[in-house]
Parts: C-alpha cells; sequence; structure tokens
C-alpha cells in the first residue's frame, strides 16, 4: 500500500528485464537509489552532489579500517572531541575509551564526540584524517564526493551523491567489522574507570522491516533526513539511499518491499 501511494496516481508498467534505472518512485527523496544485488534498478538525481549529514560516517568508518584499526588501543577524549554538537555518547574531556567502542558509539548511535575522538586518534587531527577520507574518495572514483569533516556537520564544501554512497556503503559493508556493529540495535561503550554509556540504534528499520541488516541514518539542517539502508532475504540484497527524504522511515520500507515484490 505504502509503495503504490509513492508511485502516485499514474500506474507504472512492470519494467522489462534488466531496464536501465528509472525514477519509479519521485517522491521518495530529492535524491534516491535502489541497487538490488549490486543493480541500481530506480533512482533520481543520483549523481547530484548534496550534503550527506552522518552518512559521512560510514566512510570515516572504512577509512579507520584501512589505516590499520586497533580495536583495543586505547583513545583520550580531547576537550574538542568531548564538545563536539549533535548526536553525542556524552564522553568527557580526558576520559580513555578504547578504540572499537568508540566506534560502536559512532555507527549505532552516531555520535559526534566518539567520531571527532576516532578521527584525532587515529590522524593526528581530523583534517589530518579528513584529508585521508578525500585520498579515499578520490582512489574509489568518487566525483561527486569531499568531506571537510569525519562527522558530517554541514559545510558548503561537505559534498557527497546518491551514486557515489553506494559505493561507499557497499565497499563498508564488505568489511566484516562495520557490518558486524552496523547491524547491532543497541552498545553499552565503558571508560577506562568503569563508567559504562548505554546507546541505541538511530536506524528505526533494524527488527522492524524483515531483512534489514544495516545500515546509517544522518540529519542535519542542511542535509535533510538521510538514511543509508541494507537489507538481505533469500540471498538477495538490496540497498537504498535516500537523501533529503520528507519521510525516510516509511519510504525506504516502502522502498525494501518494492525490492522483493
Amino acid at each position: 500500500m505504502i509503495a503504490a501511494l509513492l508511485l502516485g496516481a499514474a500506474a507504472v508498467a512492470a519494467p522489462p528485464p534488466h531496464p536501465a534505472p528509472f525514477d519509479r518512485f519521485p517522491s521518495a527523496a530529492a535524491s534516491y537509489l535502489v541497487a538490488i544485488d549490486g543493480r541500481i534498478v530506480w533512482e533520481r538525481d543520483a549523481d547530484r552532489p548534496r550534503p550527506p549529514a552522518s552518512l559521512t560516517k560510514i566512510m570515516t568508518a572504512l577509512v579507520l579500517l584501512d589505516d590499520g584499526w586497533d580495536p583495543a588501543a586505547t583513545v583520550v577524549v580531547s576537550a574538542r572531541a568531548a564538545a563536539e554538537t549533535g548526536s553525542r555518547a556524552g564522553l568527557r574531556a580526558g576520559e580513555r575509551v578504547a578504540a572499537g567502542d568508540l566506534f560502536k558509539a559512532m555507527l549505532v548511535a552516531s555520535a559526534n564526540d566518539a567520531c571527532a575522538a576516532l578521527a584525532e586518534h587515529a590522524g593526528g587531527s581530523t583534517t589530518a584524517f579528513v584529508a585521508r577520507m578525500n585520498a579515499r574518495a578520490k582512489a574509489m572514483g568518487l566525483p561527486a564526493t569531499h568531506f571537510v569533516n569525519p562527522c558530517g556537520h554541514d559545510d558548503p564544501k561537505q559534498r557527497s551523491s546518491a551514486r557515489d554512497l553506494r559505493v561507499i556503503t557497499e565497499a563498508a559493508m564488505a568489511r566484516p567489522k562495520i557490518a558486524a556493529v552496523v547491524g547491532l540495535p543497541e552498545v553499552t561503550i565503558a571508560t577506562e574507570k568503569g563508567r559504562r554509556i548505554a546507546l541505541k540504534t538511530g536506524n528505526q528499520l533494524l527488527g522492524r522491516s524483515l531483512g534489514v541488516i544495516g545500515v546509517k541514518s544522518g540529519y542535519t539542517p542542511g542535509a535533510g533526513k538521510c538514511v543509508v539502508v541494507a537489507a538481505e532475504r533469500k540471498e538477495k540484497k538490496v540497498l537504498i539511499v535516500l537523501l533529503d527524504a520528507a519521510d525516510r522511515w516509511w519510504t525506504a520500507a516502502a522502498l525494501v518491499e518494492a525490492a522483493y515484490e
């Protein structure tokens, strides 16, 4: 029923086998795409550069693992990281936390303080770490992608596209350590002194939409409501990217069902 509403009043004929992608759901989002088993079947403005909000953290996670990941490493939270705005884990300056716990906080709860602490630890500074992110984007051949910060804050130069984010997400989900974390509904992290912080996922489809295994949501005033959703049913894989969606959760759920019909 929801899928029918997204289609609008006009009837849409069933596409022939392996058609070129087309905009089947014009009201889904300002930019979107749906890929089934690695093939894009529906899309709208998928190449337009847009603010990616916290979908940025998918690339952050990928670069962290590329740089020689040690989840047991101790990260000292800086005053700058502790002062991060937006979604936060509530970390305090000077606290010592295992990198693996910060990684979970960043991907599950989209914690900007954890994200900044990891970037500073891995790169020496967020500026140096972002340079690595941009080098990775260039190596991956992502023409619409450029980062200014590792966490997804609005900036005129912080950009990606639905198509580029699909490529980034597929690379990230091929890494078991990322795929395992983005499927967690909740996590509890701990500081070295024993302070425990319980965090819940920002992905409202986990545990509610059949087959959904991740990946990441994001929101900023400039980006609007964004989400990347990965689903698997009977070995059939679906990946959805929504950028600036009026109702990302209902829309994403409808697109998952449409992809499996």
